[in-house]
């Protein structure tokens, strides 16, 4: 005969009743005498009847878990410091509080962990690399050679005549001009690692005859040329010239994505009405092109064009043989010998009659926006009103990269238009540091004593 039920797994009889709770009264039908079974006392240690877990580790509490990190940190009696008091009973006493800073400095390092000592001896020599790298010969170094930059690939040649004047005698403003633009090409080039070569455009003998100054560009970008045998670009600026933006590097501001920077169709702005493009039937389809080839690697002339035409007073040329090519044509004395009577700007109209009369000059010439490289005061190309011609004029919002005070000699102020640029200039390039003095601790000493003061 088969059991109704299954043998109760419990000694003695009985089963569990899944349906009880631990009030409801006997926990199994059977009644089991002679204290509380196995099953009852399980289950009373998994409730916590008593109050306490069912089982404790040693050294669970925070304090004793935390004793000796606390009491390591705490300061220690003067029985084993240098600067301990020791009274008549040989007992220790705690550090006096009227020690000097270097004391607390010494015995807060020397309170320090071993691993925090170690990663503040990395990052304190961290630093001073750093600070060596950035304040030293070290960076420019770096930035000129292929790792950091190429800046050995850009020469800039400024046009300057450290010897006295052409016309007449340099006066205090021509000096203080031609200090202030110098100092500026210097600190440009020592930030970017390129070359800067500073050339006398004072009259030689060949032009005792007449004054022919701005005719030795072509001369001295040739001269350039042959001296860096290894830069890949010449960028020529004259004297009354400034450098706005000393963190705009030439690989970036320029030659990065250069075909988006540039138009070679001079329709685009064409004061001269040159005819372009060509369209005689025997040249080819890149002659005849009004953008050439289309390829920036076929640009190896980049200017700008003002009100009146071409502008040379900051243009940058590539080494190649059409170059070498450009400049021999360019330096002819049949260009200067027959029209320079009627050549006001001497080689820069050479220049506007090659791009005119020859296909070959026209296929490598680009223009650059003028403000990209040669922005003017508003005093210049100026229409009578003192507004600013978006086109022409420096606009300080957009930081315009170079400004180029051409013409001031002419009845304007030469060196109270390069000051306020060079003052202006250093506001824009100023260093966090100087920025803290001038915009923080200036401005709040202005507001308690009402003097500006310069720091």
């Amino acid at each position: 005969m088969s059991l109704s039920r299954s043998p109760s797994p419990i000694p003695g009889g009985g089963w569990a009743s899944p349906g009880l709770n631990i009030n409801s009264g006997r926990t199994s039908p059977a009644h089991i005498t002679g204290g509380p079974t196995a099953w009852e006392s399980a289950k009373m240690r998994n409730h916590n009847v008593n109050g306490y877990p069912s089982f404790s580790t040693q050294n669970s509490g925070f304090f004793v878990r935390h004793m000796r990190k606390i009491s390591s940190n705490l300061p220690r009696l003067g029985a084993d410091s240098p600067y301990a008091q020791k009274d008549k009973l040989g007992r220790g006493s705690w550090e006096p509080r009227n020690m000097s800073m270097l004391g607390r400095l010494r015995s807060v390092f020397r309170r320090m962990g071993r691993k925090l000592k170690l990663r503040l001896l990395i990052a304190t020599i961290v630093f001073i690399c750093l600070l060596i790298f950035y304040n030293s010969p070290l960076l420019y170094y770096w930035r000129k050679s292929s790792m950091g930059g190429n800046g050995e690939k850009f020469v800039i040649i400024l046009g300057a005549n450290p010897g006295g004047g052409v016309m007449e005698w340099k006066g205090a403003r021509e000096w203080a001009i031609e200090r202030d633009s110098v100092r500026n090409k210097k600190k440009y080039t020592r930030r970017w690692g390129y070359e800067l070569e500073i050339v006398d455009m004072s009259t030689k003998k060949r032009y005792a005859h007449e004054w022919r100054e701005s005719w030795e560009k072509v001369d001295f970008m040739r001269t350039t040329m042959r001296k860096y045998p290894n830069a890949e670009w010449f960028w020529w600026m004259d004297l009354n010239t400034y450098i706005m933006e000393l963190s705009f590097p030439l690989q970036e501001h320029l030659l990065h994505n250069l075909e988006d920077k540039i138009y070679r169709d001079i329709n685009e702005w064409n004061p001269l009405n040159i005819s372009h493009p060509f369209t005689d039937p025997y040249l080819d389809e890149t002659a005849l092109s009004p953008v050439g080839d289309g390829k920036a690697d076929s640009v190896n002339l980049l200017i700008t064009q003002d009100c009146a035409g071409f502008n040379l007073g900051s243009f940058l040329l590539r080494r190649s043989a059409w170059t070498d090519r450009l400049l021999d044509i360019w330096w002819d004395p049949v260009l200067y010998e027959q029209k320079h009577m009627e050549w006001d700007h001497k080689e820069q109209d050479a220049l506007e009659r090659m791009y005119e009369s020859h296909p070959w000059v026209r296929q490598h010439t680009g223009f650059l926006p003028q403000r990209m490289i040669n922005a003017f005061p508003p005093a210049a190309c100026s229409d009578g009103t003192k507004k600013n011609n978006t086109r022409f004029h420096y606009n300080e919002h957009d930081h315009d990269f170079v400004v180029n005070m051409a013409g001031c000699e002419w009845g304007r102020d030469c060196w109270g238009e390069m000051y306020h640029y060079r003052e202006f200039g250093y506001w824009l390039n100023r260093n966090p540091w100087e920025r803290f003095k001038e915009d923080l601790v200036a401005e709040i000493w202005y507001k308690i004593t009402g003097q500006r003061v310069k720091l």
